[in-house]
């Protein structure tokens, strides 16, 4: 079921993956062999499916499975400075923007149809053309611009520096 999560984030040292299924004489379900390659890889999904062996945070997260591991004294602070920054981002485009990269699990023509009929949906709408006249503004096509986006990106939607680390 972990597999089907937008993201995800373990504890250095603490955070174990496994599929027990397999040894159990099951199959992973909840999409487990058909998410997990996609994730992985399709040899690496085999070696996690198939050998029932747990699977280190600082290992899930070099193939992959995990987006990014934190200390655990750290991990509540980073995830919700994440969940914060996305929180304040214009509803439509995240919400487009999930279903874009959802879309290419699919046939690459068909996801890059879909794209494109969200960023000319998007590209339209006030909440995008005021932030990009904003970024505009405050120096985002300059070369001193370029070297933070990050932080004149988090400035467009009200965030302080301190909310935009993650």
């Amino acid at each position: 079921i972990v597999s089907n999560m937008d993201m995800r984030f373990g504890v250095r040292d603490r955070t174990r993956i496994n599929q027990m299924e397999i040894p159990l004489g099951i199959l992973p379900g909840g999409t487990g062999t058909q998410n997990l390659p996609r994730i992985v890889g399709r040899a690496r999904a085999m070696e996690i499916i198939l050998s029932g062996e747990d699977i280190d945070a600082e290992t899930a997260e070099r193939w992959g499975y995990l987006n990014r591991i934190y200390d655990a004294d750290e991990i509540d602070d980073k995830v919700a400075a994440l969940a914060t920054k996305i929180a304040s981002y214009p509803i439509e485009a995240v919400r487009l923007g999930k279903q874009s990269v959802d879309n290419a699990s699919g046939a690459p023509e068909a996801g890059l149809l879909d794209e494109a009929w969200h960023f000319q949906k998007l590209i339209r709408t006030d909440a995008a053309r005021e932030n990009m006249q904003k970024f505009l503004e405050i120096g985002g096509q300059t070369r001193t611009g370029e070297l933070q986006v990050d932080k004149l990106a988090a400035s467009l939607n009200g965030l302080g520096l301190k909310d935009r680390e993650v």
